[in-house]
């Protein structure tokens, strides 16, 4: 029986999801609630113009689109939470992988557990990624469950995990004024940073700061969702700046 995908969209010429231009598919499933997401559709099991593919109908779809994956371009698969669909994934990427495609996940990492025979199919996915964008969210993790309904714990762990694997991270963190851009936590986020790193010298590629908008208000209208951020600016350019000055180092 062939592992279909719950997909709830495609993005054909993404740009900032990893290296070169990415082929991204959007998964359905989430079991954050982050406060600033900006997809609040894949939360759930449906949405609307959600459907489900097997792994090669997608890569079918994607790999239309090759000659533009230079510069290391390829397939990211993102969400909702990739972890939440890995049989799915991991037979994407393998399809992908026999024709030379890189491959990309886009994660929070709420899945991650310690669980035997998940940590098998986590690591035979791994296997099969060339880049992991690693959301940490909140380097606090009772401000972290504050910002996303989860600790942060298994977050971190996954990090670890990835690190002595030499699995290769872009690390990304929402600066969302008042809850993600307090200097000590910053400093302490770069702390972890750099505790990856000296498990494996460069395992982390890039950091990303990643300025919260309120672009997605329309969709939580649409949705009938409460929208919690009401009324909290976007950052400064200074306060990004300074946040970079910390992170990206």
């Amino acid at each position: 029986m062939e592992i279909k995908g719950n997909i709830n969209s495609i993005e054909t010429f993404g740009a900032v999801d990893g290296p070169g231009v990415r082929y991204i598919v959007f998964l359905q499933g989430c079991p954050m609630r982050c406060k600033y997401c900006h997809n609040p559709e894949t939360w759930g099991d449906k949405a609307e113009g959600s459907y489900t593919a097997t792994a090669q109908e997608v890569f079918d779809g994607a790999y239309k689109y090759r000659s533009y994956w230079k510069n290391g371009g390829g397939i990211t698969v993102s969400g909702g939470e990739a972890l939440m669909q890995m049989d799915f994934v991991t037979e994407l990427f393998r399809i992908a992988k026999k024709k030379g495609v890189n491959t990309t996940i886009d994660t929070s990492a709420g899945p991650f557990c310690d669980d035997e025979e998940w940590l098998k199919k986590f690591d035979s996915l791994m296997e099969l990624t060339d880049l992991v964008l690693l959301d940490i969210k909140q380097i606090d993790s009772a401000k972290h469950k504050e910002l996303t309904g989860y600790g942060n714990e298994n977050v971190l762990r996954c990090a670890k995990r990835l690190a002595s694997q030499n699995k290769k991270m872009w690390i990304r963190q929402v600066l969302l004024p008042g809850c993600t851009d307090n200097e000590k936590d910053l400093k302490a986020t770069r702390e972890f940073i750099d505790s990856l790193n000296a498990i494996n010298p460069g395992v982390v590629e890039r950091v990303e700061v990643l300025p919260y908008h309120t672009m997605a208000i329309a969709k939580y209208e649409k949705l009938g969702i409460p929208y919690r951020l009401e009324g909290v600016p976007m950052p400064t350019k200074e306060q990004v700046e300074f946040a970079k000055s910390i992170l990206c180092k």
